[in-house]
């Protein structure tokens, strides 16, 4: 119960955003049990980290399995991704974008850090076969740079909530990647002289 509410907290303020006072009270528990459940806040943090990765993985290959496809499993975690509903409740999004800013913060030595970076290189695997060429090595760099686009445009639309310009963010990555089954061969073929 603890962790599923930190899970929740955290993605929609950011790791280092709330108080464990927070965590308890949104668990419907006083603040005095928390060290019977947690060594430190630190601790917590990571426990909620993995979580949030988990479920995202959990989600994603609930879609994944369920499209006979993988063009279509592609487009089946972009286009949710990329989408309003997903940019207004951050609390059931995803990890990558919300501690992305946190994990700037930390040490490349910090447990956090690393629990973010090994959960990112899980999602990364999961994207990395639906990008359709018989090489791992390109599959690999089409699922950093879609991925890329993904938490980027999710981030700056967060970031303009409220504008215009936050949704034509949105729809233009999202029309982007789902229109073309290849990134890095459509950013290639945009450069004169490189199709």
């Amino acid at each position: 119960m603890i962790v599923e509410a930190a899970t929740r907290l955290f993605r929609e303020r950011g790791l280092h955003g709330i108080s464990v006072v927070d965590v308890m009270g949104a668990a419907g528990l006083t603040h005095g049990g928390f060290y019977g459940h947690f060594e430190s806040r630190e601790a917590l943090a990571k426990e909620a980290c993995t979580r949030a990765f988990t479920q995202s993985m959990e989600h994603w290959k609930q879609k994944i399995d369920a499209n006979e496809d993988i063009l279509s499993a592609r487009t089946d975690i972009i286009a949710p991704y990329l989408s309003a509903a997903n940019r207004d409740n951050p609390g059931d999004s995803c990890p990558v974008t919300a501690f992305a800013g946190d994990m700037c913060h930390e040490t490349a030595e910090s447990g956090l850090h690393q629990t973010y970076t090994q959960g990112l290189e899980a999602l990364l695997q999961m994207l990395t076969p639906l990008m359709g060429a018989d090489q791992p090595e390109a599959n690999r760099q089409k699922a950093l740079v879609d991925y890329s686009l993904m938490v980027g445009a999710l981030t700056l639309a967060r970031a303009t909530r409220g504008d215009a310009l936050s949704d034509e963010i949105l729809d233009a990555t999202r029309t982007f990647l789902t229109s073309h089954g290849s990134t890095v061969s459509s950013i290639a073929c945009a450069i004169p002289g490189r199709c």
